[in-house]
């Protein structure tokens, strides 16, 4: 018997684990964005077609793991697509979306929710700086004395993106596992039920 999904814009608990997850990881990241650009570069310049931090500054906040520093960055996560603003704002609105959707439909999968909210609050962060800016403002540059190895600088948006895709690919994938069992179950449970 398949059920009809939960209406969860009107339940509290599916609500909470999505919207406050989606609101305090965009808080975080619009709040760490200001403070890096107010404390490591003296503003942002456009020159010909791209922006640049004015004297922008780095300083450590883990030793020989994370420092600090402003760039602007008017492509996606890795630097993909520079000059692809208007893309990446119509893909971000499309994501928002399908993730409203994937809300929608999830159920009571309340571990499922806070990843989409991680997504949301991700794809937000970064849709926000490109609307407003023309820009995205990055600032963690993790393994800094290892460029060639890692030699991204990113933000907490990103951070949300791609540590919530990886968990819900993982997150799928346990589901799956489980499925096999599950419909053992009910299996069982129906014969005894007859």
């Amino acid at each position: 018997m398949h059920l009809p999904p939960l209406n969860n814009f009107r339940a509290p608990a599916a609500l909470a684990c999505f919207l406050l997850t989606a609101i305090i990881g965009y808080s975080l990241d619009q709040w760490s964005k200001v403070e890096a650009f107010q404390h490591l570069c003296s503003g942002v310049e456009l020159v010909g077609d791209h922006y640049y931090p004015i004297a922008p500054t780095r300083k450590t906040l883990i030793p020989g793991l994370v420092d600090l520093t402003a760039v602007t960055n008017q492509g996606a996560v890795f630097g993909v697509g520079q000059g692809k603003r208007e893309l990446f704002v119509v893909v971000s609105g499309a994501a928002t979306l399908f993730i409203f959707y994937l809300f929608a439909h999830s159920g009571s999968q309340r571990v499922y929710q806070v990843l989409l909210g991680m997504l949301l609050a991700g794809v937000l962060g970064n849709l926000y700086d490109r609307v407003r800016y023309s820009y995205v403002r990055d600032m963690i540059h993790g393994l800094p004395h290892w460029p060639r190895l890692f030699p991204y600088i990113f933000n907490i948006a990103d951070s949300l993106l791609c540590t919530g895709v990886a968990l819900m690919i993982l997150y799928s994938l346990l589901n799956e596992a489980g499925k096999p069992e599950k419909a053992d179950e009910l299996s069982t449970s129906a014969q005894r039920t007859h």
